[in-house]
Formats: structure tokens, sequence, C-alpha cells
């Protein structure tokens, strides 16, 4: 993890509220820094804001007050993020039914004005970064659910973003496929070295994947804590097995059920 005590966060969330025009309260006084490098995880119960707060962060929903800063902005000079500099991956994968898998990979690029002779290297090697590189003409309907996830990474990554959002994208999976891809996506996330911020309902998944889970509350959402899993990579399912990461679990499990009595 990056030294957060000299390094700029490549991202900063300060005192962020979210009201809906029905008076619905989403976040309250929500302050979180990300540090470059970092796989961070919001963990917490349905309704408590995890993906409200993602969207904003990915500047997909605005927030009601506060102030937020995202890699590339400097909201004192008024210079804003560059296309690409932030990937999203969904909780469905969203991919477009009558394009190719390497066109599906290609749409960032191509909407930022690269043309597909130009991106080709780019969106092929994405695609064999995430073990797809047999399947460039294949179309969303020939794929599995795991794949089709795998295409949504590869869309996200292809910009090579700094900071990289995810929104429960592995809860649709079954528990093999679910695991495997979390395997893979630590192996992704130090080969591209982005940073990762990662929304999940689950404990386990949290304590696999992130060097840092913070856990929210509902009703408002709010932070209430947050715990370092301050455990080596690479991970493996060894690591699954193993005293320590039972330990991490229940501690989180306890701040968790903290949250939801909140």
């Amino acid at each position: 993890m990056a030294e957060t005590t000299t390094l700029a966060p490549v991202m900063r969330m300060q005192n962020l509220d979210k009201v809906y025009p029905n008076g619905t309260e989403a976040l309250r006084q929500l302050y979180l820094d990300v540090y470059p490098g970092e796989f961070v995880s919001l963990l917490g119960p349905s309704g408590c804001g995890k993906s409200t707060a993602l969207k904003i962060a990915a500047g997909l929903a605005e927030h009601t007050a506060g102030r937020i800063q995202r890699p590339g902005e400097d909201e004192i000079n008024g210079v804003r993020a560059k296309a690409g500099d932030i990937g999203f991956v969904f909780q469905e994968p969203n991919l477009m039914p009558w394009l190719s898998v390497f066109d599906n990979v290609y749409l960032p690029l191509k909407l930022s004005g690269v043309s597909r002779k130009d991106a080709g290297g780019d969106v092929a090697a994405i695609l064999d970064t995430v073990g797809l590189g047999g399947f460039h003409e294949s179309y969303p309907r020939e794929l599995s659910g795991g794949m089709k996830m795998r295409v949504s990474i590869a869309r996200a990554l292809v910009t090579r973003p700094r900071l990289l959002l995810m929104d429960e994208p592995f809860a649709a999976l079954d528990e093999i496929t679910r695991n495997k891809l979390s395997q893979d996506l630590l192996q992704l996330w130090k080969k591209t070295q982005s940073t990762v911020i990662f929304v999940t309902h689950s404990v386990f998944e949290s304590v696999y994947l992130s060097n840092r889970i913070v856990v929210m509350a509902a009703r408002p959402g709010r932070i209430i804590g947050e715990i370092a899993i301050d455990e080596p990579y690479p991970r493996d399912a060894s690591f699954r097995l193993s005293p320590v990461y039972s330990e991490h679990c229940r501690n989180v499990s306890g701040l968790l059920a903290r949250a939801m009595e909140s």
C-alpha cells in the first residue's frame, strides 16, 4: 500500500452530503481519502449509501454539500478530470449485445476519438490481460456470466484509469466464479497499478481483496470505522484458509454488526 503520509490522495471526499429531493438523506458528512495504489472496499448494509458514494466519486451523481476532488481535478484552479482518468465497473456487465467483445472494450476509446486502428493494440492487450485473448470476435450472448464481467472490467481498464470504481461486480455470480475473478482482479490490480474502490456486501470478499476496509452505516449513510488488512500480496486460496484471514473476518464482522445497529 502507498504511504499515505507522503503522497497526495487520488480521490478526496470532505464533509460530503447527499440529500434527495424527497428529503431522503443518503449521505452525511462523508470523509474519505484514497491514496495511490490502495485497494479500498466500501462495506455496509443495503441502503447505507455505498453505491451513491461511488457514483458521486465517478461524477455520475451530484453531492448536495461538501467537496470532492477526483483524479486530475483541481477545484482551486478550475481544472477538471480528463476522460479516462476514472474507470467504472457496474453490478451488471451492461455490454452492447450487437457489438463484439473487441468493440465493447473499444467503446470508451471510440468515444474519446481514438480510431479503431490506433486502439487495436491497447484493446488486444487488455483482453489478453483479462484472459479473453481468443474471444475478440465473440458476442455477449456467447459468453458466460464470468466472461461478460471480464469484458466489463477490460472496458473500464482500457483507458488506463488512475482510479477504478467497482460497484459489486461479482454479486450475481456463483461462488466458484466469484472467487476466481477475485483472484484475477488482484493480479490485474498489481499489473495495472490502478487505485481501486470496491463496493461489496461481503465481509469475506472485502478481507480477501482489500488493504483497507471502510465500513458504512445507514440512515443516513456515514462511515463508522475502518480496518486495515496488512497482509502481503499476492493472496491465493491458502489465504482464505489461514487463521489470520479468519481473524480479520471476525473483526470486520464485528464492526459491520455495529453498523447495522447504528
